[in-house]
């Protein structure tokens, strides 16, 4: 599990597909330590859960590597991922962490499209649009996970809803390099896909 909160944005220096397509060696650069990161161990990559399959440091950097497998590159921005791309990175939560964002699982439902980018004096407003299906779980003050960070929906308009952004989240986060036409992994929240499953189901 993960908050939605950024706290290191990560560099691909190296990718491997596989003969078949069907799988993405990615090496991603960070500044963690490499001694806290362990084979196995869970890092949110632009807000998909990926698994450490090895680490090391070389230079000042540490890397680590993960594999993205078919339905991952279905589904996500993976697919668009290449090496020199940045990705915000978000380690796993753990008992007694403080809970900053809301709960986030890393698993990324689909793609939401930047319509536009308006930078007003002290932040950006980023209106942004989803298919119908994730569309019904988005609402007006609701949280929504967007390449792994946590937001608060501004607007809704249809399949449409708008977010904005204060300067440290543009700062911190790979967002201050949005553009219109972008695309952009979309996580649900958690309670808003239960509640329509239990509203579903009577």
């Amino acid at each position: 599990m993960f908050t939605g909160i950024v706290t290191d944005i990560g560099e691909i220096v190296s990718l491997t597909p596989t003969a078949q397509g069907q799988l993405h060696r990615l090496r991603i650069a960070c500044r963690y330590d490499r001694a806290t990161i362990a084979d196995g161990a869970s890092i949110a990559c632009n807000g998909v859960c990926l698994t450490v399959v090895a680490s090391g440091v070389e230079g000042d950097k540490t890397w680590f590597d993960v594999d993205a497998a078919a339905e991952t590159l279905a589904l996500t921005t993976a697919k668009h991922w290449k090496v020199g791309t940045r990705l915000n990175l978000e380690r796993a939560l753990k008992i007694g962490d403080e809970l900053g964002g809301h709960i986030v699982a890393g698993h990324a439902d689909g793609i939401a499209t930047i319509v536009s980018r308006e930078d007003l004096p002290d932040m950006a407003r980023f209106e942004l649009s989803t298919t119908r299906e994730l569309a019904r779980f988005i609402a007006t003050k609701g949280s929504i996970t967007l390449d792994g960070v946590s937001l608060t929906i501004n607007t809704v308009a249809d399949v449409t809803f708008s977010v904005l952004i204060i300067p440290h989240t543009l700062t911190v986060t790979t967002i201050g390099g949005w553009k219109a036409g972008a695309e952009v992994n979309i996580e649900v929240d958690l309670m808003a896909r239960y509640a329509a499953r239990l509203t579903e189901m009577k």
